[in-house]
């Protein structure tokens, strides 16, 4: 039975007007079969959070249809190679993932580590590079957000938020965007929570964002409200009514309904 392999990355809406472009680094669990599930004898384990971000492709999907947004999606787990860290950082291949050792990942090569890479890294971010450089030159400030989930509970703490802000030092997008997801008293926001994009930077936003100065945010929703497709048609629209009220998408906001 030959195996059907999914592609690198995919895109929809590439030709979009607007000025958004929304990343899906973690959208994807597939390994592929020459890898033996990177030798973990569960297959289970695949299907969890450790292999990828749960509920933030159909989350991500649902919101690009509703905006018509420009929207590119990783085909590849993150235990074969994580396409949010720097290829320097030994997560990039991560040997443990939340107490679960990946056997294949244990002691990895270079030789190995570099044809990840070059198979999966480099090309995705190649494609973001091009979608960045064809919203830059269509409008003065195109927006970059990074989607993902997180757990509901981490080392026995049960997390309270809803939705997390994710920001370093670029306010444009964070600090107006908090403010209008408070202005709905039934969700719990964090900024900078769960996790802050301070420390460890993210490769996608510090890389496509910060350092070509557009502006730029990751949003975390969390896992437990998008495990179903009603909790991700639910929460893709909260994320569109918000993201609508930006300044910079307020051209676009006719449009987008029916483009």
């Amino acid at each position: 039975m030959t195996e059907t392999k999914p592609p690198i990355f995919e895109i929809e809406y590439a030709d979009s007007p607007n000025p958004l472009l929304l990343t899906v680094d973690h959208a994807s669990r597939y390994i592929p079969q020459s890898y033996d599930n990177l030798g973990l004898e569960d297959p289970a384990v695949l299907h969890r959070h450790i292999a990828w971000d749960i509920g933030i492709e159909d989350v991500s999907r649902r919101l690009a249809d509703k905006l018509k947004a420009t929207t590119i999606f990783a085909g590849f787990s993150r235990l074969l190679l994580d396409a949010n860290r720097y290829p320097d950082n030994p997560a990039v291949t991560p040997a443990v993932s939340d107490g679960v050792e990946i056997p294949a990942n244990q002691r990895i090569t270079e030789t190995e580590k570099s044809r990840r890479l070059e198979t999966w890294f480099k090309p995705y971010h190649a494609a973001i590079t091009e979608l960045v450089e064809k919203k830059a030159a269509a409008h003065a400030e195109p927006l970059l957000i990074s989607m993902h989930s997180f757990t509901p509970v981490m080392n026995d703490f049960e997390r309270p938020w809803h939705i997390g802000v994710l920001w370093d030092e670029d306010p444009r997008i964070a600090l107006p965007l908090l403010d209008i997801l408070r202005r709905n008293s039934s969700i719990v926001v964090g900024d900078n929570e769960p996790y802050s994009a301070r420390e460890p930077l993210g490769y996608t936003m510090n890389e496509h964002g910060m350092k070509r100065g557009i502006p730029n945010v990751a949003i975390e929703i969390r896992q437990d409200l998008i495990d179903t497709h009603q909790g991700a048609e639910k929460w893709a629209s909260i994320m569109a009514d918000a993201l609508r009220q930006l300044d910079g998408m307020a051209a676009f906001n006719s449009s987008s309904k029916s483009y």
